[in-house]
């Protein structure tokens, strides 16, 4: 495991160093605004649940294809993991190196930062609260798999891809990127159908959905969807 974590700081470091790299400016502000957020997000919450709990830490790293993991939910990951690397691309080459879009106002970069506060929070404390956020749509079996409903899940369903939304939006409007909100458009409405399957699977197949459904009513936003 250590050395599961060991790569995986230095993977967490890819994405920064990318952005950064790609903008041709080593000390644009923006950049390393989100670069010190995504770094501490991913170390806070390896080193918390490494301390706190190890057996979803382990579930974390499950690869694509691995468990009983829904046939269509591979390619939905594969699609997630190619958006997320354009996403990553597009901003800086956009917001700075070529000035593609226009200057962003100050008060739409504040709206980006606070979306991304929001996001640091719901993304920590959906690992915090669900021992069952696995990377992969499947029913944990061999961990007796239960509805979690307290904490950030008894505001919405999916608290976590509330959080990437936050986070996909919220950085191309602190950065300055129209391009990087397409993209994170994109890259929501790909989360959007995956909650559709994914909740699918979990009324079928784990006890309990369905009342936990009526219960907390919304998906994402809670009296819109």
């Amino acid at each position: 495991m250590e050395k599961k974590i060991g790569f995986a700081f230095l993977y967490i470091l890819l994405f920064p160093t990318v952005l950064l790299l790609l903008s041709g400016d080593s000390t644009w502000p923006e950049g390393w605004i989100f670069s010190v957020w995504f770094i501490l997000l991913c170390f806070s919450t390896i080193l918390h649940l490494n301390g706190k709990d190890p057996a979803l830490l382990a579930e974390r790293y499950k690869q694509p294809g691995s468990g009983n993991q829904e046939g269509w939910d591979r390619y939905v990951v594969y699609g997630l993991v190619v958006g997320f690397i354009l996403w990553i691309v597009i901003m800086p080459l956009d917001a700075k190196r070529f000035g593609w879009s226009p200057v962003f106002p100050l008060w739409l970069k504040v709206a980006g930062g606070a979306g991304l506060a929001g996001s640091f929070f719901l993304f920590f404390r959906s690992f915090a609260d669900n021992t069952f956020l696995s990377p992969l749509v499947r029913i944990q079996g061999e961990r007796k798999q239960r509805v979690v409903s307290t904490g950030v899940y008894g505001f919405v369903r999916h608290p976590m891809y509330l959080g990437a939304i936050l986070m996909f939006i919220g950085t191309p409007l602190l950065l300055g990127s129209f391009f990087g909100i397409l993209a994170g458009l994109v890259l929501t409405t790909l989360l959007m159908a995956r909650i559709q399957g994914e909740e699918g699977m979990l009324a079928r197949e784990l006890e309990g959905y369905r009342e936990y459904m009526r219960k907390v009513c919304y998906r994402l936003i809670p009296f819109l969807w």
